[in-house]
């Protein structure tokens, strides 16, 4: 196990215009697992291979344990891979897969065999060592390079979205065994995803990236409850946060739409503001506004039912002059066994102390 330190770590490509990885400055704690997600493109997978040396660190400094590795070899980071794309070797058995680094760098035979063992009992690969990666399933492969990287012992698990490539079963099964695998072995995580779902549920921190930067590290709790901006806000949550940009500010309250009215954090100044509804943060009201000031009035577009959950894709009906939603609809997550129609108006109960506020920059308020 080990600490993990980039320090105003920085990747540019040659005739790159900006950084594909712009100052990164991130602590791992000893046998932590941190999950770093974000749009293709952010940086992500960059960082990681920052990390494991595979690619140069344009300035700034990795550090693993407290040393300086930014100038050595992938070999001598003491650092495990696990890609998407599983890079078995498809001439060799699963057994002689998980063995080959270790025979590279001189194990012995006897201990070759029982790192190999113990880590084919872990992942419940004890019946298929003999057999070669065309003869196994995406899940199968997957845990043989798992268990090429688990025999190893390295100080740090690198994981660049490895469960891509796995249905929607299979990446749900497969997520649980990984996190509680890290658990268990207590080797300090690096993984990489796109999936925010794989973010909130695996990582004990999580790291948002966009175009090379980091927006927020946190628990997902806080990712989800207290995002600093309305990226964060919209990548974290599924579906995404309802937001609707322009909201005018009078006497400390927002009027968002039809009778609804959202308290502003003490001190915000006067001007515009974007209100932010997360798609559960709702519940039917009826079909008449009331007079609280937590009803959203909205026509329903579509239903969507998905046998476990109903989504309503709506818009709001008397929406403040000035105020605009983004995206095509504003997406309500409600009870399933609702008899709602596509055309119906709805008065959706907000539960207020769940809104989230945004300034015009997108930075959070309060």
């Amino acid at each position: 196990m080990a600490t993990v330190t980039f320090d105003a770590a920085t990747r540019t490509f040659p005739q790159s215009e900006r950084p594909a990885v712009d100052s990164l400055d991130l602590e791992i704690h000893d046998g932590e697992f941190v999950v770093v997600v974000g749009p293709s493109g952010c940086g992500k997978s960059t960082s990681l291979r920052m990390l494991a040396g595979l690619e140069p660190v344009t300035s700034g400094r990795v550090l693993i344990d407290g040393v300086d590795v930014t100038g050595r070899r992938p070999r001598d980071r003491d650092v495990a891979m696990v890609f998407q794309s599983y890079a078995l070797y498809p001439s060799m058995t699963a057994g002689e897969n998980m063995a080959f680094a270790l025979k590279n760098l001189g194990f012995a035979a006897e201990e070759i065999r029982t790192r190999v063992a113990e880590a084919a009992r872990i992942l419940q690969l004890e019946d298929l060592l003999d057999r070669k990666p065309a003869k196994m399933s995406g899940g199968q492969r997957q845990r043989v390079a798992m268990g090429r990287a688990i025999v190893r012992d390295p100080k740090v698990f690198c994981m660049d979205e490895p469960l891509s490539n796995l249905d929607a079963k299979l990446r749900v099964s497969t997520r649980a065994e990984i996190a509680a695998l890290q658990k268990r072995l207590g080797t300090t995580t690096v993984y990489v995803t796109h999936d925010q779902t794989e973010a909130m549920t695996m990582g004990d921190r999580v790291v948002v990236l966009r175009d090379g930067r980091v927006q927020q590290i946190g628990t997902p709790g806080e990712l989800y409850e207290s995002p600093v901006n309305t990226f964060v806000a919209g990548f974290i949550g599924s579906p995404s946060i309802n937001l609707i940009d322009g909201v005018p500010v009078t006497d400390g309250r927002a009027v968002v739409a039809g009778s609804l009215e959202v308290p502003l954090p003490p001190g915000t100044q006067a001007g515009s503001v974007t209100v932010g509804i997360r798609p559960e943060g709702v519940d039917v009201a009826g079909t008449e506004p009331g007079g609280s000031g937590d009803r959203l009035i909205v026509r329903v577009e579509r239903v969507e039912r998905t046998g476990a959950e109903l989504f309503a894709l709506a818009a709001p009906v008397g929406l403040s002059d000035g105020a605009a939603q983004r995206g095509e609809h504003l997406v309500f997550r409600l009870d399933k066994r609702l008899d709602v129609q596509d055309g119906a108006e709805l008065a959706l109960r907000v539960h207020l102390a769940e809104v989230l506020m945004f300034d015009v920059e997108g930075a959070a308020l309060g």
